[in-house]
């Protein structure tokens, strides 16, 4: 079982992962996009280490709605918006208990991912985040690790794709070629969330 603990320390190390690649974030972002992915996602994630040790949360639930309420406080851009609604829907999705299953994280993302899905108007292929989150959901099922290697292959699988929402839409045929940095960094928080269960 997975307590609060785990889902705070999952937040700390998705704040650390972002730390160390906002560069890479920001030139992948900088080819299709506005070149404050990194620097936006890992203001974000500071915001969230420093919410979490001021107000102490005590279910993995209410770990993740107040992470999502500091993403859309602090992000700019859409992706503020898109992580934090990921992030309060899979927290509301897993209501006040203290201890949650694997399973139970696996449904509560999907509620996420279906809720960002819901606002961006975007689906797997369109070159987004889902790209990387929606595979990763799906891996849950079997394991952190074939989260984190779905979600990576996912990220990967989007330097192909012509961008078909977000901001590198507008680029057409220019975005093929790049990877995209939302696939990116959901990638580095499924990543995180398999270096902690480890």
């Amino acid at each position: 079982m997975l307590d609060t603990d785990f889902f705070r320390r999952w937040m700390t190390a998705a704040a650390d992962a972002v730390g160390r690649e906002a560069g890479r974030l920001t030139e992948l972002d900088s080819a299709i996009g506005d070149a404050d992915h990194g620097i936006n996602m890992q203001r974000g994630f500071t915001a969230v280490t420093a919410a979490l040790e001021k107000d102490a949360p005590d279910t993995p639930g209410a770990v993740l709605t107040l992470s999502g309420r500091q993403l859309i406080s602090t992000v700019g851009g859409a992706s503020g918006p898109l992580y934090g609604t990921l992030l309060r829907r899979a927290g509301k999705a897993l209501g006040d208990d203290p201890e949650v299953s694997p399973a139970q994280l696996g449904e509560a993302l999907r509620a996420g991912i279906a809720a960002v899905a819901q606002l961006g108007g975007a689906k797997a292929g369109d070159k987004t985040m889902l790209d990387a989150l929606e595979p990763a959901a799906a891996a849950l099922d079997e394991s952190f690790a074939a989260a984190r290697a779905a979600a990576e292959e996912g990220a990967l699988a989007t330097v192909p794709m012509l961008a078909r929402k977000g901001r590198a839409s507008y680029l057409g045929e220019r975005s093929i070629g790049h990877q995209d940095p939302g696939a990116t960094s959901s990638a580095l928080l499924i990543a995180a969330l398999e270096e902690v269960a480890r």
